[in-house]
């Protein structure tokens, strides 16, 4: 048996790490099979010697994020046990990515709305393709950041004035409801279909800059079949629900990008409400594109999803079943 106490100079920067939630600490002992005692600014774990070393790790790491001036959530701390423990399944293995490392990339980020960062792994790899290429598909499940890291991205290119202009667009075919049936003008139809990307720049932007960025129309809204006949220019671009483009509309929207134009298509095979499903746009794009160079495509998983942890694994059960049906 080990023993290891570690001490910070705090209660308030320990309880940081482990996100104000004690039961958090009751999860890490579950899953690395150790004995966390904690009480105002220290820690100590007890078990075997190599599950003791695992549990500091977490801690480490935990600790170099938040002095890079990273927020630990729960989804950040469940994420750094979960690589302890492949660490300890697989000893020497080393593919696992810190938290810590997560916390390199930063987007936005002001007084008073904190930077977003990956919280996964592919959402790293999702910003670093965004970064590295013009046509960027972020393809997975609901939950997993596609559309509020795309939303970031955009601002963060706006701000930063690479671009004069975000565009959101989205097919409506919701509940089978036509947009002429819809009340108001055109903006008005349109957004209860991008709530999603208007919920994210709210969340990261505060008011006075949300305001001044709509009075000077910088970011623009349409329905994908308005898209036809333009060209875009030194704009981000961001198409949501993907899946429910038709393969038509798909081509005509991938074909408006002009010079030092970012495209970001996000969507999830799982929930296609078109009928017949072969007709939807993103499954065409998926087999044609790739490879392709200037187009990226990153593929998340029920591991990826940030929201509730019940979340993924309904994903993960609903995947299953449909594995098993179409076996």
């Amino acid at each position: 048996m080990a023993e290891k106490t570690i001490e910070f100079e705090t209660p308030h920067f320990l309880h940081g790490l482990f996100a104000d939630d004690v039961t958090l600490l009751r999860e890490l002992e579950s899953r690395l099979g150790v004995t966390v005692t904690t009480r105002d600014a220290w820690i100590r774990f007890e078990g075997e010697e190599a599950r003791v070393e695992a549990g500091a790790a977490v801690l480490a790491d935990l600790e170099e994020a938040r002095r890079k001036g990273g927020i630990i959530t729960a989804h950040s701390f469940r994420y750094a046990i979960g690589a302890a423990a492949e660490a300890l399944a697989a000893p020497g293995d080393g593919t696992g990515l810190k938290v810590s490392e997560l916390f390199r990339v930063r987007l936005l980020g002001n007084g008073s709305k904190p930077a977003v960062t990956p919280r996964t792994k592919n959402q790293l790899d999702y910003i670093e393709a965004l970064d590295r290429h013009d046509v960027v598909f972020g393809i997975g499940p609901a939950g997993t950041g596609k559309t509020y890291l795309a939303m970031a991205y955009a601002l963060d290119l706006l701000k930063a004035r690479q671009i004069d202009r975000i565009v959101l667009t989205r097919p409506a075919v919701e509940a089978g409801e036509a947009l002429g049936f819809l009340p108001g003008a055109l903006e008005e139809k349109v957004l209860p279909y991008l709530r999603p990307l208007y919920d994210a720049m709210n969340d990261m932007l505060d008011g006075a800059e949300a305001i001044r960025f709509a009075e000077k129309n910088l970011i623009e809204i349409a329905p994908l079949a308005y898209m036809r006949g333009r060209t875009l220019s030194r704009a981000c671009v961001i198409l949501d629900e993907a899946q429910n483009a038709s393969r038509e509309q798909m081509f005509m929207f991938l074909t408006r990008i002009g010079e030092h134009s970012k495209c970001i298509v996000t969507g999830d095979p799982s929930q296609i409400d078109l009928r017949p499903k072969s007709r939807s746009g993103l499954l065409e794009a998926t087999e044609l594109l790739e490879g392709i160079e200037g187009v990226a495509f990153v593929r998340f998983e029920a591991k990826d999803v940030v929201r509730h942890p019940v979340v993924a694994r309904i994903i993960e059960a609903y995947d299953r079943g449909r594995a098993e049906k179409e076996g």
